[in-house]
C-alpha cells in the first residue's frame, strides 16, 4: 500500500511535542510518546526528527515565534505612553494571564477541544533552560536572549536593557517555582529600581 500523503504530519509532531512538554515536562519526551500524542506512526517522528534534540529545537523555535510569545509582540505594550516600568509590568501581567488562560484551555483540550495556545510560561522556560544540558538548543536560546535585549534596547540604554532582561527572567522563574500570584505593583516597583523611575503615583522631579 502506498504511503498516504500527509503534508501536515511534521507540524503535528511539533505541536504534539509542545503539548507533551507543557503537560508532562521534557523528561517525558520520547519519540514514542510524541508519536502517540500526534497520532502518527513511530517511524514518522524519527523520519522528520532523527533525535529528540532536533525535535526540541523545532519546538523551541515555534514557541519563540508564536504571537503570544515573540518578543516583537512586546511592542504592543512597550510603545505605549507611560513610564517604562509600567509598560513592562503591564506586559508581564498580560503574559502571565495568557499562561493561566492556556492552563484552562489545555484542560478543555483534554476533554476534546483544540490545542491550547497562549503564554505557557512554564513550558517556555523549561525549553529555554534545557539548553543548559542540551547544546543543540543553545543557539535558539541565545537568539531569544538577543532578541529580548534588542527590543528592550529600543526603549533604554544597553546596560539597563541587560539588567531588565535578567530581572524579568528572574521574576518569572520565581513565580513559576513558588506558585505565588503575580503582583503587578510589586513587579512594577522592582522594575522602577532599575529604570530609575519614581514609585507609582509619584511625579518625577525636575533637575531644575
Amino acid at each position: 500500500m502506498p504511503r498516504r500523503y500527509d503534508p501536515e504530519r511534521r507540524q503535528r509532531i511539533i505541536d504534539a511535542a509542545i503539548r507533551v512538554v507543557e503537560e508532562q515536562g521534557i523528561g517525558a519526551l520520547t519519540h514514542r510518546v510524541v508519536a502517540r500524542a500526534a497520532d502518527v506512526p513511530l517511524g514518522s517522528t524519527t523520519y522528520h526528527f532523527a533525535s529528540l534534540d532536533d525535535l526540541l529545537v523545532a519546538a523551541l523555535r515555534q514557541v519563540c515565534g508564536e504571537a503570544g510569545t515573540t518578543v516583537e509582540g512586546w511592542t504592543e505594550y512597550l510603545d505605549r505612553d507611560a513610564p517604562l516600568a509600567d509598560r513592562i509590568a503591564d506586559l508581564l501581567a498580560a503574559y502571565m494571564d495568557e499562561s493561566r488562560d492556556s492552563d484552562a484551555a489545555r484542560s478543555a483540550s483534554a476533554r476534546g477541544g483544540g490545542r491550547a495556545t497562549g503564554g505557557r510560561v512554564r513550558m517556555e522556560y523549561e525549553l529555554y533552560l534545557a539548553a543548559l544540558r542540551r547544546p543543540a538548543l543553545s543557539p535558539v536560546a541565545a537568539e531569544w536572549l538577543d532578541s529580548t535585549l534588542d527590543v528592550l534596547g529600543r526603549y533604554t540604554d544597553t546596560g539597563t536593557a541587560r539588567v531588565l532582561g535578567a530581572l524579568i527572567d528572574g521574576l518569572l522563574l520565581q513565580l513559576l517555582l513558588t506558585g505565588r500570584p503575580f503582583d503587578r505593583d510589586e513587579v512594577r516597583a522592582e522594575l522602577a529600581r532599575v529604570t530609575g523611575e519614581p514609585p507609582a503615583g509619584c511625579p518625577r522631579t525636575s533637575d531644575g
